[in-house]
This record gives structure tokens, C-alpha cells and sequence, in this order.
């Protein structure tokens, strides 16, 4: 008899876990036909709560072209706060503006429900091997194809963290200023591999350039807010014509601002171009805000609202 529902379970080094995780599979309430497949991968193991499969099947039912995701609890509580808090926090509308931030998808893959049809329609996963971001270019390609994405706003996943998960392969950004180029530890300690460089610059180009596809072309100018080392970043990796679309960088860092400009030195342009450094408050929208949320107290997010701009017209997310 052919199953309604697929769950995908990819497990490694999981066996402390093995057992709750399958226990909970046999426990939802979903009054269908379900299949489990079970790969041994480089991944780690979670646990659904009991209404998880019946909740976002009736979603996926009402939304057949969208990634259908859930909120989730952390185990231990206290792991990756701020990226929980982003996960569970996300506004319906910002589960599509946010997808250009270094957090990745805006539904994590371990919470993924999706028709088998549209699956299909996307393509398959990526299947390059350990450090490949197979989630986050599905998600793009689910996008680029008119795919939606909704969440159900229920805690149906534990979402286990161990240091030894695949994702701490490819994550981007989250411990980058530990680093320096070549890829000495800062204080000291040993270097960071350079497989693991390169996969995290790898997941920075696709992010830009997924950036300059969706979201640039509709706009004529743009400023960089944060004129520090991400944005300076952004703007060095933005495509020529792009980079010509930059009218300021903006900041509240008196020093750059008395600056007055910053110069890419290594562009072939002559004269070199010198973009403006503006406080925040003399700068136009819209904005690519290169500043990481959550991390100072309060006072970045209170800047942003003071300016009653909306999300995805006048500014949008990418760090």
C-alpha cells in the first residue's frame, strides 16, 4: 500500500539517540500511512513530538508548492540562542526576506515537510559530499521555481546539538571572527582547515549572488549599512555593476564616519572609487544591512525601527 507520508531519517554516530528519535516517529497521531527511511549520514538525530506529521501534512496539503517548517526546542536548552530565537521568532513575511542571511534557510532542513511532486519539480539534493550546503541550494532552487515557504507555529521538533553534526561543516559566518585569511586562530590555537574555508567562502558567493539575482535588480541605488569588515566584504564581492549601484556605506562608528569614505583599492577603475561613509540617520534607503541582529542589546534593531522602513522594500537582511 502506497504511503502518504515519507520520513527521511539521516542518522551518524547517533546511536545514543536512535531510540528515542524511532519512538517518536512511531508515536505521531497522524492516522495515514507512513514509511520511514533510514541513511546513514554525516548528520545528527532530533525528535518529533507527537502532532508533528499530522500538523504539517494539513499545511503542506493547503500549501502544495511550499517548504512547510515548524518551530523547535533545543537540546541542551541553552545551545545557539540567538540562532533559536531566529528560527522560532521569523514573521510570515520574513521567513521570505530573511533568506539571504548567514543563518541559512529560513525553516531548518531537520523540520522540512514537503509534497513529493514538488520536490520532484525543484530537483534533487546536491550530493557533493561532507561541507556541500545541500540544504541551502535546495532552498534557493525551491525559490527561483515560486516555492513558498510557511511555518507551523508549534514546537514539534527537539532539535539535538553535538559538536561532531555535519552542519558545523559548512556554517558561515558564526565563529568567522576567530579567523584571520590565512587561517590562524586569533590569540592562538591552531589554523582552521582550509577545506573549511573554503566552504564557507563557497556559501558566502552563493549567498551574494543570490542576493544580486533576487533582490538588486529592482533596485537602482542601495546603501551598505555597516562599514566594517562584512560590508566592505559585501561590496567587494558584489558583481561591478552592482558595486556601481552602492551610493554610501552607513554606520554610527564616529571614526568611519570621520573618515569620510572608503576607498577600494583593489578595484581596476581609475580613479579608484571612494563610496561615502554616512551616519545612519543622513543615509538613504534602501538598505543591505550587513549587521548581525541580536548582539547589542537592543540598540541596532532600535536604530532600524526608528526609521520606520519596511522589511524587503527598503531594506533587507544579509548578515
Amino acid at each position: 500500500m502506497k504511503a502518504h507520508v515519507s520520513i527521511i531519517l539521516p542518522v551518524h554516530n547517533a546511536e545514543p539517540w536512535l531510540d528515542e528519535c524511532l519512538r517518536s516517529v512511531l508515536q505521531q497521531d497522524f492516522e495515514g500511512i507512513m514509511e520511514l527511511s533510514v541513511f546513514n549520514d554525516a548528520s545528527k538525530d532530533d525528535v518529533m513530538m507527537p502532532q508533528r506529521v499530522r500538523l504539517q501534512h494539513e499545511a503542506a496539503v493547503q500549501h502544495p508548492s511550499s517548504i512547510v517548517g515548524c518551530q523547535v526546542r533545543r537540546d541542551p536548552p541553552d545551545s545557539t540562542e540567538r540562532y533559536t530565537r531566529w528560527i522560532n521568532q521569523l514573521t510570515s513575511e520574513q521567513l521570505l526576506t530573511q533568506v539571504f542571511t548567514a543563518n541559512g534557510p529560513t525553516v531548518i532542513m531537520p523540520t522540512w515537510f514537503c509534497s513529493r511532486a514538488w520536490f520532484s519539480h525543484v530537483g534533487p539534493f546536491d550530493e557533493g559530499g561532507r561541507g556541500v550546503p545541500e540544504d541551502l541550494l535546495f532552498f534557493y532552487e525551491h525559490l527561483r521555481k515560486g516555492g513558498s515557504v510557511i511555518r507551523v507555529d508549534q514546537s514539534l521538533l527537539l532539535y539535538r546539538y553535538h559538536p561532531q553534526a555535519a552542519t558545523h561543516s559548512v556554517l558561515d559566518g558564526i565563529c568567522a571572527n576567530l579567523w584571520d585569511r590565512e587561517g590562524k586562530r586569533r590569540h592562538g590555537g591552531p589554523a582552521l582547515p582550509v577545506t573549511l574555508l573554503h566552504r564557507r567562502a563557497t556559501i558566502w558567493t552563493h549567498r551574494v549572488r543570490f542576493l544580486e539575482e533576487r533582490a538588486l535588480p529592482r533596485w537602482a541605488a542601495f546603501t551598505i549599512w555597516n562599514a566594517g569588515k562584512q560590508g566592505r566584504r559585501l561590496y567587494r564581492s558584489l558583481t561591478a555593476a552592482n558595486r556601481r549601484k552602492v551610493v554610501a556605506f552607513c554606520d554610527v562608528d564616529k571614526n568611519k564616519i570621520r573618515k569620510g569614505f572608503y576607498c577600494h583599492e583593489d578595484s581596476q577603475e581609475r580613479p579608484k572609487p571612494h563610496i561615502p561613509i554616512l551616519h545612519f540617520r543622513a543615509a538613504r534607503p534602501p538598505f543591505i544591512i550587513c549587521v548581525k541582529l541580536d548582539l547589542t542589546g537592543g540598540a541596532f534593531e532600535d536604530n532600524l525601527r526608528s526609521l520606520h522602513l519596511q522589511e524587503g522594500q527598503d531594506f533587507l537582511h544579509f548578515s
